[in-house]
């Protein structure tokens, strides 16, 4: 019977033409446009993105990572403001527990006090390791502090400004201002001699007021040296180093010293520069 192998004979042809048709819009890109043509730098990927033109579906060119911005930290605080920090912390507190004593504020102040306490007595003892690790930072090998060390020091002290004492009448003589009417010239008077007469240094003793002195017999009266000098109050009594090699006064003091402060600071005076003794 051919009349139904006809009709599926015609039914296989039709569907044929209908994928034939359905075919070419598969292969084709939307709106009728080809794939776009992708470059890349790499060699072994030309074949899949250039000819094949696979890279409108796939990524032919690597994306650039994401820009990672840094953080930026605040600076960490100063030693300063952390310490100012402190300071008005512990004042804050004080303040709260003066205001309002409560349990809770006070115990807040004293908890805070010792912890500060703490910190101080740490600082102290480092410094005090450092001092003992470093002789360089150790004041007390120039000024000794125990009783024995300061014996030594003292002996030490002593036999140099004796030796600089016993050089003095070559270079110095004493000039000794006193008055009569004077009650610490009386005092003052002998310790003068005393010293004078142990390094060998002229003293010209001068009265300021006419009268005279049991310890210096040969005393002058004054008739303006201070004043030429450049010495001013008219304090008594006043002692007076004159300096022969270069001609000008050396103030020494003025009112009772004892005997061993007057010679020291005669050493100090003319063998010592400022800040070198200390």
């Amino acid at each position: 019977m051919p009349a139904p192998a006809n009709k599926a004979a015609r039914r296989l042809l039709a569907a044929c033409l209908s994928l034939t048709a359905v075919a070419p819009a598969l292969s084709a890109p939307a709106h009728g446009q080809e794939p776009p043509l992708v470059t890349t730098s790499d060699s072994q990927d030309s074949f899949y993105c250039e000819e094949r033109r696979l890279g409108y579906w796939f990524y032919c060119a690597k994306p650039k990572p994401p820009e990672v911005q840094e953080e930026t930290s605040e600076p960490a605080p100063s030693a300063t403001s952390q310490l100012d920090a402190i300071t008005a912390n512990l004042r804050e507190l004080k303040a709260k527990a003066i205001l309002e004593p409560t349990p809770a504020n006070v115990t807040a102040y004293i908890r805070f006090q010792r912890a500060q306490l703490d910190r101080a007595s740490l600082f102290s003892d480092v410094w005090q390791r450092a001092i003992w690790q470093d002789p360089d930072l150790d004041y007390t090998l120039q000024r000794p502090v125990s009783t024995l060390g300061k014996r030594q020091w003292q002996d030490s002290r002593n036999a140099e400004r004796n030796a600089v004492m016993a050089q003095l009448s070559e270079r110095y003589g004493l000039f000794y201002f006193f008055a009569q009417s004077c009650g610490a010239c009386e005092v003052m008077s002998p310790i003068v001699q005393s010293v004078a007469s142990t390094w060998h240094i002229t003293v010209r003793a001068i009265s300021t007021d006419g009268g005279p002195s049991r310890h210096f017999p040969n005393y002058t009266v004054e008739t303006n040296q201070r004043s030429r000098m450049g010495l001013e109050p008219k304090v008594t009594p006043a002692v007076v180093l004159w300096d022969a090699a270069k001609g000008q006064p050396i103030p020494i003091g003025y009112g009772v010293m004892s005997a061993d402060e007057l010679q020291d600071r005669i050493y100090l005076l003319t063998s010592k520069e400022a800040g070198r003794d200390y």
